[in-house]
């Protein structure tokens, strides 16, 4: 069977999806994923968040990799795979998105904002480390052009900084406790486009294995947990999955 019709299969199946994102779903909208060949992490060193908040000079470097455009993590519309994601949560068949990306885009494409789990934040707003106030890119942009300063919250005077979890940066707690109360509610997990190196994110899917549900792994290289899986489909992703949405989307109406 295609790779479409037996993703498709186990959706129309499935009572309760999780789904669960990496770098890949984006790399079709034109983002760079991580650790690849060319990736972000073979351009550039990333910048710790001890260095950031320990060193004025690091913190000046973010941001200007932030309004340089650097890392690429913004600006790009979504793809197919997105879409097709967005479908499912309207459906009703997805109950969530836990996702690794940080570009905004599973909002961008539709799917409601309580029902996208980022457990690496987003890259599309800053936050104050301190107080937690939010700032859109756009309010800090000019000031630091201007200035090469990077940005103090206007409320308490905390650095602020980009709302990604950076490499050393706590996991957000909330996020991770609701990512794991989904998994264990769900009956499908659908893995798409995911290294499955980075803990304790690529804990998710064993404990969805082993707490009953199917384990539904597409991506276009191996992973280490395919093992572990159901079907494991090297596919391209937004067209792989849209047409599979299709399939179920319309067997189920």
């Amino acid at each position: 069977m295609a790779p479409a019709g037996q993703l498709a299969a186990f959706l129309s199946e499935a009572r309760r999806i999780v789904v669960f994102t990496g770098a890949g779903v984006s790399t079709e909208s034109g983002i760079p994923d991580f650790r690849s060949p060319g990736g972000v992490w073979s351009r550039m060193k990333p910048i710790t968040f001890q260095e950031f908040t320990r060193h004025r000079d690091k913190r000046r470097e973010a941001w200007t990799r932030v309004f340089s455009g650097a890392t690429g993590w913004t600006g790009r519309e979504p793809n197919r795979g997105h879409l097709a994601i967005a479908r499912l949560i309207h459906a009703g068949k997805a109950s969530v998105v836990i996702a690794q990306n940080v570009d905004n885009l599973h909002q961008a494409s539709g799917c409601p904002y309580d029902q996208v789990i980022e457990l690496h934040g987003n890259a599309s707003y800053a936050t104050c480390l301190n107080c937690g106030m939010h700032y859109e890119l756009g309010e800090l942009r000019d000031a630091f052009l201007a200035t090469s300063e990077p940005p103090a919250c206007r409320r308490c005077g905390g650095w602020v900084k980009t709302a990604t979890v950076s490499f050393g940066q706590a996991m957000p707690e909330a996020e991770m406790a609701r990512a794991e109360t989904e998994t264990h509610a769900c009956d499908l997990f659908l893995a798409l486009g995911s290294s499955l190196q980075v803990y304790p994110a690529a804990t998710f899917p064993i404990l969805a294995k082993r707490n009953g549900a199917r384990l539904a792994i597409v991506k276009r290289k191996r992973t280490e947990l395919d093992n572990y899986a159901d079907p494991v489909l090297n596919a391209e992703i937004g067209s792989t999955l849209s047409e599979a949405v299709d399939r179920c989307l319309g067997s189920a109406s």
